[in-house]
């Protein structure tokens, strides 16, 4: 399916003024990025980038796009005729699915013309901004849980379509399963789910409904105790399964409190090796405050899908250099957006996690022109994702959570907090002269 109309009106109507006035071809190149994190976030997860390159492939204008296009008025015959031909032949970089950024990190760059580059705006920016901001939240869910597995159950909470990024999103984050078929169809995300309470509430007793999930999935399942009276509820469970319960699920009342009467219960029963699955509107700060009860498991929706309150990375798109002719050899001069708040740092850009001896990242460096000099203990981010038109980058789903994880593990100890404060490592840029400072975007310049 073509991706070509999931952008914005003005990408056209600037394409074909450009072309009018004979600027749509000069070599540009575009930066997306953040000029901040989401109030009190120390960090933020790189996602979306294999769905992006995807869009980008598959960015192409049909004869039905293109009829659209000409009968309502948005191009003229000739720009209908040049995005009838569009395939995108320039290059893109930046930093690989599941990595860090902070603000001013050069997360992607596009390199072409300024018409092949500019209508690639909106679609990149709606993958990233969505994608980012849910591996984000969902970063910080699975390092408050620890070594306790998460199950992505967010799909009524969101567009349909919105959901299966989403459980992409938050795989690449640490979760373990996703409720989503189509996010497991697609992307080959582990699914799970067992029951809500409406098919307790189906038969005539809660033991009924109990025995009939049991005689479909054995004695492995997970049963929902909390539709009547919990310790009731637990007792049968227990009782129809000799103590053998794969596992229980409370959805409501102070989880901590009932999850720890949960577990002495199960303990007092001989069902020592049941485990507890908690869910109902878990966060991060939620989760956080289970870490010392008996738990072995959560399920998240609402918050993880909606990025916790942050549903956006902020994330932006903006020509940093261009030519000053259509010559394909001319040089790429520095712009930049001046703006008050929303300004931009023009030219091309190098980024590198730089690291003490032992590992632990100390600053974002941001090389202006030229690559930073690395000292051995720093690390390069930026990888090629498109060369002359022709994608060059893909990865496995688990390759990018291995990733995500190291990545995760490199950041000082203060990036594990959920209390708010400032990213917890400075940008820094490094221009062409080799002076170091702060960056514009850094809430310590």
């Amino acid at each position: 399916m073509t991706t070509a109309l999931l952008t914005d009106h003005y990408e056209l109507t600037m394409v074909q003024a450009a072309r009018r006035a004979g600027t749509a071809d000069r070599r540009s190149l575009f930066d997306l990025f953040s000029r901040r994190l989401p109030e009190g976030r120390r960090y933020g997860v790189v996602a979306g980038v294999g769905r992006a390159l995807d869009a980008v492939e598959a960015f192409r204008f049909g004869d039905e796009e293109v009829t659209f296009l000409r009968e309502t008025g948005v191009v003229d015959d000739d720009t209908a005729e040049w995005l009838a031909n569009y395939r995108f032949s320039g290059d893109i970089w930046g930093y690989p699915e599941g990595e860090i950024y902070f603000p001013g990190s050069p997360v992607l760059s596009v390199e072409g013309t300024f018409a092949e580059a500019v209508v690639l705006e909106t679609v990149l920016l709606s993958i990233y901004n969505y994608d980012s901001a849910v591996a984000s939240a969902a970063s910080r869910m699975t390092w408050m849980a620890g070594d306790r597995p998460c199950a992505e159950m967010g799909a009524r909470r969101t567009n349909e379509w919105a959901a299966v990024a989403a459980a992409r999103a938050a795989y690449i984050a640490g979760f373990a399963w996703t409720s989503d078929l189509e996010a497991g169809r697609r992307y080959g995300i582990p699914t799970a789910g067992t029951a809500a309470h409406s098919f307790t509430l189906l038969h005539d007793t809660e033991e009924d409904a109990f025995r009939a999930q049991l005689a479909t999935y054995g004695n492995g399942t997970t049963l929902l105790v909390d539709t009547y009276d919990i310790e009731q509820a637990i007792r049968k469970a227990v009782e129809l399964t000799d103590g053998k319960l794969g596992a229980i699920r409370l959805d409501s009342g102070d989880l901590a409190l009932v999850a720890r009467e949960a577990r002495d219960l199960l303990d007092d029963l001989g069902a020592t090796d049941t485990k507890i699955i908690v869910t109902s509107d878990l966060d991060e700060w939620q989760i956080a405050l289970l870490q010392g009860a008996p738990v072995d498991g959560y399920g998240v929706g609402t918050q993880l899908v909606t990025g916790s309150g942050h549903p956006t990375a902020s994330f932006v798109y903006k020509l940093v250099a261009r030519a000053e002719s259509d010559d394909p050899d001319a040089e790429l001069v520095s712009v930049a957006k001046k703006s008050s708040g929303k300004g931009s740092l023009g030219g091309r850009k190098f980024a590198m996690r730089r690291r003490d001896e032992k590992g632990v990242a100390t600053h974002e460096i941001v090389g202006l022109g030229k690559p930073p000099v690395n000292d051995g203990d720093d690390r390069d981010l930026l990888v090629p994702m498109f060369e002359r038109g022709q994608r060059v980058h893909a990865e496995s789903l688990d390759d990018v959570r291995a990733r995500h994880l190291r990545s995760r593990a490199e950041l000082p100890s203060a990036a594990r907090r959920i209390s708010k404060g400032d990213p917890v490592i400075e940008t820094v840029v490094i221009d062409e002269s080799g002076s170091e400072g702060p960056s514009p975007y850094s809430k310590r310049h």
